[in-house]
């Protein structure tokens, strides 16, 4: 049996990491979509990035799928993903996903929005 650390060392290697730094510029991107991953609780408690559209980490292949009726339209919208969680482990294992279900323009924000916030970043609270 493969360890949660061993998959996160994986979809590490197959999908791009951005920084905090990089995560800032893109926040200005309009073509950009941060993809929030943690649970609501999470979203409560800590806020999140402005913007960024949540999606549980549970229902993130529903969401994916336009097949689905949970399917989020922002999906096909053609844009680029910065997927992130609260330390990177989750959100690297949803931008791995992501891109093995077709989803183009895909990264994860290392660190997570521990490290967002650890830089000043602004957050948006719920």
């Amino acid at each position: 049996m493969k360890s949660a650390k061993e998959l996160v060392t994986q979809a590490n290697s197959r999908v791009k990491t951005v920084s905090v730094q990089e995560a800032a510029v893109l926040l200005k991107d309009p073509n950009t979509v941060f993809v929030d991953l943690r649970d609501s609780a999470e979203l409560l408690r800590d806020g999140k990035i402005p913007g960024a559209v949540h999606v549980n980490r549970g229902m993130l292949e529903f969401t994916l799928d336009p097949t689905l009726p949970y399917h989020n339209p922002v999906f096909s919208s053609g844009k680029n993903f910065v997927f992130y969680c609260a330390s990177g482990g989750r959100s690297a294992l949803a931008a791995d996903t992501a891109q093995n279900m077709g989803l183009a323009q895909v990264s994860h924000l290392g660190g997570g929005f521990k490290s967002w916030k650890e830089g000043n970043n602004p957050v948006e609270k719920q």
